[in-house]
């Protein structure tokens, strides 16, 4: 038997156990090792320039401790980049994503001695709107989602500033700002203090009762109040001429040799003021009126029949020429005759001043509606074809014009459109019979928003009109039958609603007249009869048998209206220039009755209506060609107020007049002299100031067909 030594068995034991590794799970890991928890973090929706932080959890797995260093690219970040996982164990790490505008996705990089691991990382920065809230009292803020501006009630108590400057000191009440009253009162008897709401305190001065005494006048004074005292001596104070003057003299009325040079006539454009000489009213010579300027037109003028020849707008002047060689254009002048641009127009045809507003100057042109630009150079806005506005036409001719065309307080055009079937081209589109109506509404460019029919309103007689707000008006000749065309619920076309239907209602068919006009709620028609706006009062005017109106020009201005007239001798012979005295005649609104009446021209005068106008103080301008029986043509220039002319001015030379407007104190004129065709301005003085209300307020709106009070 073999004995072993105990010394070369340890021998034999150490050399094994220095030669094999063992590592099975049963003798366990003494290596550092880690792996993140998550495998991609999502910050979500971030406000641009917000942050948002997340942790990833660090797994240790391993027994022994791992040093893992984190790194992350903007705009992503890591803090602290080293950290320490025990063996087992586990450990977070923040990362902050710093947001800017837009989806971004990084990566978190994890490392370890020779492992690496990595996280997705994704985010979205969303640049908030700008947050205006709708009105005071109100607060909007951006809500991240659901991405919008979300507006909720200011605090009470806030400052803010009340809508009517008729409060002061604001504060906001849910969401209200309410002021206290503002004190107006200055202390003073001799005002009358109140409040606007869009201008604050506003002072007038106090009307003190007026004595029977007219040498006695009302006075206030700061510390008593309305007293009186006696009125400047040689105030007139009774009838005077220059014979004897009732005038005041230390507070009565007395009868006194009226002195010389006492002033017995105002001045007129054309005449000096009168003064008393040897107890007569002496005057000077009347004298012609004459131009400022004279400027060449640069062509013959182009005008529809009844309609503007040349119009104004902001101190700029608009007139439709052409050449002998049939080349038109539209010609631009500045208020003392310089010329701004003229422009061609497309084919060189034929157009017809209707209107010039803000939007541009409205012409008619053979088949449509033309607007072309204010400023230099004029060029053409748009063009409207009518023939395509129409539905079932059947090939018919369409036609508008002066008196069917208005232009809204918007730049909108609205045109009552006429149409001749096939059968009936060339023949008298006023003869209302067949003859089809649609009105249209054109939008500032142009472009169609509303058209359809409207029965009954076909032929040059019919009128359209906008009221002062903006509801459309239509009258046949005549104004028997006037009505709103409102927009249709039904469809894209128009709703008639009855203001006067005279032949349904029993009443008299009026005379065949066409004229319009439209002012301080009130309608003009035919130059026959007034209707109020609201569908009350209908005022028939009574003409009489040996009374022939004249369908245009009409004027409206408040409660009176204005209408000229021939005077027939035989009632039931036709009226013309040469068998017709021309009269001017002022009437009533509420009744139809006449006012006043003067006449224009003088009996067995051949005369020619060019122009009326509407002149401050309840005056009528007028422009007109008289021939006085046997006499000498001229052009004369007139005023008129409560049967009276004040001023009558003959125009110098022999012009042959195309028409006017009258614009301001200024009267423009478009003629002939010498076979040259002018525009030429003639200064009226403050007395022939132009009046800017009613109808038609003529500094920029002729042909328009709206009032503007």
């Amino acid at each position: 038997m073999l004995r072993t030594r105990p010394w070369f068995l340890f021998l034999v034991a150490l050399v094994f156990s220095g030669a094999c590794r063992c590592d099975g799970p049963g003798l366990g890991n003494s290596r550092g090792d880690f792996r993140p928890r998550e495998a991609e973090v999502n910050f979500g929706r971030v406000l641009e320039g917000g942050q948002a932080r997340r942790t990833v959890t660090l797994l240790g797995t391993g027994r022994a401790e791992a040093q893992v260093t984190a790194t992350a690219e903007a705009p992503f970040s890591v803090a602290p980049r080293t950290v320490s996982v025990p063996g087992g164990g586990s450990v977070e790490v923040e990362v902050v994503f710093t947001a800017g505008e837009g989806q971004v996705q990084g990566v978190l990089t994890l490392v370890a001695g020779s492992r690496t691991e990595t996280v997705v990382l994704r985010g979205e920065g969303v640049r908030p709107l700008a947050c205006v809230p709708s009105m005071q009292c109100r607060e909007s803020r951006f809500e991240l989602e659901p991405g919008l501006c979300v507006e909720t009630l200011s605090p009470d108590g806030k400052a803010c500033i009340p809508t009517s400057r008729c409060q002061e000191n604001g504060r906001c009440q849910s969401g209200e700002c309410v002021g206290a009253p503002r004190t107006c009162n200055d202390d003073n008897p001799c005002t009358v203090d109140a409040c606007s709401p869009t201008e604050g305190c506003v002072t007038s001065e106090v009307s003190c009762p007026q004595p029977t005494n007219p040498c006695r006048v009302g006075v206030c004074d700061r510390e008593s109040g309305c007293g009186e005292r006696d009125a400047a001596d040689y105030t007139v104070c009774g009838p005077t001429n220059c014979k004897t003057a009732h005038l005041c003299l230390f507070g009565s009325c007395r009868t006194l040799p009226t002195p010389e040079g006492f002033l017995c006539a105002p001045g007129t454009p054309c005449q000096g003021e009168g003064r008393c000489r040897g107890g007569d009213c002496v005057r000077p010579p009347v004298e012609d009126l004459v131009s400022r300027f004279s400027a060449l037109l640069g062509g013959a003028p182009m005008a529809e029949e009844g309609g503007p020849v040349v119009l104004s707008h902001e101190g700029a002047l608009f007139a439709s020429v052409c050449d002998e060689d049939g080349g038109c254009r539209l010609v631009s002048f500045t208020g003392n005759g310089l010329q701004r641009f003229e422009v061609p127009y497309p084919d060189g045809g034929v157009r017809t001043l209707l209107a010039v507003s803000d939007a541009g100057v409205l012409v008619r042109e053979s088949e449509g509606l033309e607007r072309y630009a204010l400023a230099s150079p004029g060029e053409r806005l748009w063009n409207a074809l009518l023939r395509e506005v129409g539905e079932g036409l059947d090939g018919g001719v369409p036609s508008t014009g002066v008196g069917r065309t208005a232009v809204s307080a918007e730049e909108e055009v609205v045109a009552l459109v006429s149409w001749n079937g096939p059968e009936e081209d060339g023949e008298d589109a006023g003869a209302d019979g067949g003859v089809r109506s649609t009105l249209v509404r054109l939008g500032a460019d142009g472009g169609v928003l509303r058209a359809g029919p409207v029965e009954g309103f076909g032929g040059t007689g019919a009128r359209v009109a906008l009221d002062e707000q903006g509801r459309v008006v239509l009258s046949t000749a005549g104004g028997d039958r006037v009505v709103f065309a409102e927009p249709s619920d039904a469809g894209p076309g128009f709703d008639t609603v009855p203001l006067v239907d005279t032949a349904n209602d029993g009443g008299t068919p009026g005379e065949p007249g066409a004229s319009l006009a439209v002012a301080s709620g009130w309608l003009f028609t035919g130059a026959r009869s007034f209707t109020s706006t609201d569908g009350g009062a209908f005022s028939p005017v009574p003409w009489g048998e040996q009374r022939r109106p004249l369908d245009e020009p009409t004027l409206l201005l408040e409660d009176t209206g204005y209408a000229f007239a021939r005077v027939c001798e035989d009632g039931g012979a036709p009226c013309t220039p040469q068998t017709g005295q021309l009269l001017l005649r002022a009437l009533a609104v509420q009744d139809g009755g006449t006012r006043w009446e003067v006449p224009v021209a003088p009996p067995g005068s051949v005369s020619l209506l060019h122009e009326a106008s509407l002149v401050s103080g309840g005056v009528v301008g007028t422009l007109s060609d008289i021939t006085p029986d046997g006499g000498t043509p001229r052009t004369y220039l007139q005023l008129f107020a409560e049967g009276e002319a004040l001023a009558v001015c003959p125009l110098a030379g022999d012009p042959r007049v195309a028409g006017a407007t009258h614009v301001d104190r200024y009267l423009y004129v478009v003629l002939e002299r010498e076979g040259t065709w002018r525009l030429e301005v003639f200064d009226l003085g403050l007395q022939g100031q132009a009046e800017t209300r009613g109808w038609p307020q003529r500094h920029g709106l002729t042909g328009t067909r709206r009032a503007r009070p």
